[in-house]
């Protein structure tokens, strides 16, 4: 692994989501892989933060079927017109545009941003990458069978769905009736 800038470093290192991997930091909180760097920037106050995620395609996703052309072709630039909205989750406002491109079976999201202090820059990392997750779990297609990364948040969701459908009854965060 290279080495990041101390502050960088700092807030990777004490953050609970993110452990150190061989290419960077993971993020510990999603199905996908998804690393994160950091190089100076001009100002020594500043970082220059890359967050890479690597998703599936949509036919490596679907389980024992070939996806046609033409869909695979609209999912992966409805992906791609979606992902142009990531930054809106970060606190940064100085970034590249969003780098997404597409091999055999993976899609690889490049994303590099300035971070004017590490504890947000860190903190961007994980909201972006949580962005990039969501959107492609918005892009699964109903009918489909699907494997890997893409059934687990398949199975996440409902579980969750299941879990708020039971706790339906109570109210409030402590499960109690409507407070007087």
């Amino acid at each position: 692994m290279t080495n990041l800038p101390a502050a960088a470093e700092r807030e990777l290192e004490t953050h609970d989501a993110f452990e150190r991997g061989d290419g960077g930091y993971e993020l510990t909180t999603t199905v996908f892989d998804a690393t994160v760097t950091a190089v100076d920037a001009e100002d020594p106050r500043d970082v220059w933060v890359t967050v890479t995620v690597f998703l599936p395609t949509l036919d490596a996703a679907v389980a024992d079927e070939t996806v046609a052309p033409v869909v695979e072709d609209g999912w992966f630039e409805t992906l791609e017109r979606r992902l142009q909205d990531v930054f809106t989750v970060a606190h940064t406002s100085t970034h590249e545009e969003p780098a997404v491109e597409r091999g055999d079976d993976t899609v690889t999201v490049t994303l590099e941003y300035l971070a004017w202090d590490a504890g947000e820059g860190v903190d961007d990392a994980k909201a972006l990458i949580e962005y990039v997750e969501g959107t492609f779990a918005q892009g699964i297609i109903p009918g489909y069978e699907y494997r890997g990364e893409a059934a687990t948040l398949l199975e996440n969701a409902q579980n969750r769905g299941q879990q708020a459908a039971e706790g339906e009854t109570s109210s409030g965060p402590d499960g109690g009736g409507m407070p007087m």
